[in-house]
């Protein structure tokens, strides 16, 4: 197992980098947080787990420790695989998705493109005890950890196309057009939000 890689990045996009590890160029999947805090041309660590198929090694990265661990947990349940798993950390931080098993939030669950009703019902039995409740000061107040998510794709989509190479005027106007959009609608995954900022950045 790859367990980190530690690096200069020298690309990045809506859904991977890649890293400069001795000349080797590796790709590296990720969620949009962890893409936000990759800029081209820094060194960066970071946490990895390498997931092995018959046809494909496939890299996914993590913005720390936790965030791997609760990656392969959610893995363990039926039907979650690395994809639906990096898109449920995408949703959701760590201690989100703790808390929704833990409280048997299923509207939290099924909020994730790809879980339907019945598959969050499973993923909570499954994963009910593996996760643990949540950690840190930030596990008490499910209200304020809500409002904070919300009110962060902004931040994160703002400095994914920084990171991306767009001036911060020209990012700050493409955030503001996907919140227009989503006139008060519920706001879905970052990574969907980045990919419209981009669409919108893209048009002449």
């Amino acid at each position: 197992m790859i367990a980190f890689v530690d690096g200069r990045i020298t690309a990045a996009g809506p859904d991977g980098a890649v890293v400069d590890v001795g000349g080797v160029g590796l790709s590296v999947q990720c969620t949009p947080a962890t893409l936000a805090a990759l800029r081209v041309g820094d060194r960066a660590h970071v946490p990895t787990s390498l997931v092995v198929r018959e046809d494909s090694l496939t890299l996914y990265g993590f913005a720390d420790e936790d965030e791997r661990a609760v990656f392969e947990l959610l893995q363990t349940a039926s039907g979650v695989g690395p994809r639906l798993a990096l898109a449920m950390l995408a949703v959701h931080v760590p201690n989100a998705l703790r808390r929704a098993v833990a409280t048997e939030d299923l509207a939290a669950l099924t909020k994730v493109p790809g879980i339907g009703k019945k598959g969050a019902q499973r993923i909570v039995l499954e994963l009910s005890g593996r996760l643990g409740g949540p950690v840190g000061d930030d596990g008490d107040d499910a209200g304020a950890a809500g409002a904070d998510q919300s009110a962060s794709w902004r931040a994160q989509v703002h400095t994914g196309l920084v990171n991306l190479g767009w001036p911060a005027k020209d990012a700050d106007a493409a955030v503001d057009a996907v919140a227009a959009d989503l006139d008060g609608r519920e706001t879905p995954d970052v990574g969907a939000l980045l990919k419209s900022a981009l669409k919108k950045l893209s048009r002449p």
